[in-house]
């Protein structure tokens, strides 16, 4: 079975690069499966993670990273010549390879990638949650950016609806693409297998995630100054790429500098789960939230924002971790509190949510795709 990826670019360290890069590997290494992954930007730059030399990469060129440095009406005139180059040579690039399946990332190429007549089934996957995806920042307070951003979302669902196959990572995000019938879910599956967990004995609280507005960091900061004023034994620390100025100064601003530790990526973020015993969420929303699973995976119970979407997926309210409303930095530091203050609860916490991500594991994701494939073949 000959199966083709439609992405942007593999070197940077994004979450969707990450996520199709291990799902390639393993259809290709364990399911014995024909992959290319088919490139637009990037040049001649290697994956940022790992990829089996199994794998087929096509590099189109077509390079739509140009318009970032142009100025709007330049933008706009070049993004329709680079359209227009897309479609010819990904067609090209579809009938010389033949594959059996094609899968759009959801980006450029979901505008025509249903027009081209290579014989494939074509299938959708998107890695954001529909309320963040096509939104125009400030859209809630400039009818402009609104009108912009909904007729962009209905040309999106016209194209949705031409799809063999479209999938999204939640049931949440599901019930809210309402016009389609070709949806189903497939959630992202664990990067990793932990040999070892954490006791939830240490005295650390840990969040994971880029220093961006969408992780909430600020929000946890505020809530993380409430929680150490009342325990001030206990630290968090936050670990991610980006610019650390921010959050760093609102830390100085809380008085919260000698307890909440800004670092930068960790190679090896297994351990530092391990050696934490709650991780928080504080994400405004999430496509999926593979971090969760990361932790719970370590044995670390979470507490997170039930922001759309994710976390309501995965975490079974006290249960397995703690749900908060999306925001309530107050309810937030009260449910880190109240899982410093519960040994056992902490404890009982975290062995739930290692047996609550079994289900994410690689091999039984991978199996639903390939259920998928083989489905969508015989249509």
């Amino acid at each position: 079975m000959k199966i083709a990826y439609c992405i942007p670019s593999l070197y940077i360290p994004g979450g969707m690069e990450r996520v199709l890069t291990i799902k390639a590997n393993y259809f290709a290494d364990v399911l014995g499966l024909d992959v290319t992954i088919i490139m637009t930007d990037g040049g001649l730059k290697p994956p940022y993670y790992d990829l089996s030399p199994k794998v087929n990469l096509i590099q189109l060129h077509v390079n739509f990273e140009q318009l970032w440095a142009l100025p709007l009406y330049k933008k706009v005139l070049m993004y329709l010549r680079k359209q227009r180059i897309y479609k010819k040579k990904l067609t090209e690039c579809l009938m010389q390879i033949k594959p059996d399946i094609t899968v759009s990332m959801l980006r450029r190429e979901i505008n025509f990638i249903c027009d081209i007549a290579d014989g494939s089934v074509k299938i959708g996957e998107i890695h954001i949650n529909r309320d963040n995806f096509r939104d125009l920042d400030g859209r809630d307070h400039n009818l402009i950016k609104k009108a912009i951003s909904d007729l962009w979302m209905r040309q999106l669902v016209r194209q949705l609806k031409r799809l063999d196959l479209f999938v999204c990572l939640t049931n949440e995000d599901k019930a809210k693409w309402s016009e389609l019938q070709n949806v189903t879910v497939v959630p992202n599956p664990l990067s990793f297998i932990s040999k070892a967990y954490s006791t939830c004995n240490e005295k650390k609280v840990i969040a994971v995630g880029r220093y961006v507005p969408q992780k909430g960091f600020d929000l946890l900061i505020k809530a993380w100054s409430i929680v150490a004023k009342k325990h001030e034994d206990w630290s968090l620390s936050i670990y991610g790429k980006g610019d650390r100025t921010l959050y760093s100064n609102l830390a100085k601003e809380y008085q919260v500098e000698d307890s909440c530790y800004l670092n930068g990526p960790e190679s090896n973020i297994a351990s530092k789960y391990i050696e934490s015993s709650i991780f928080v969420l504080s994400s405004r929303f999430e496509g999926f939230g593979v971090v969760l699973l990361e932790a719970m995976a370590c044995g670390v119970p979470a507490v997170s924002f039930a922001c759309p979407c994710g976390p309501r997926d995965i975490i079974d309210d006290g249960v397995n971790g703690l749900l908060v409303k999306t925001g309530d930095t107050e309810q937030l530091a009260e449910k880190i509190n109240y899982l410093i203050e519960s040994d056992d609860i902490r404890r009982g916490m975290g062995i739930n949510a290692i047996k609550s991500v079994e289900k994410y594991s690689l091999d039984q994701i991978a199996q639903q795709w390939k259920t998928i494939f083989e489905k969508v073949q015989k249509k």
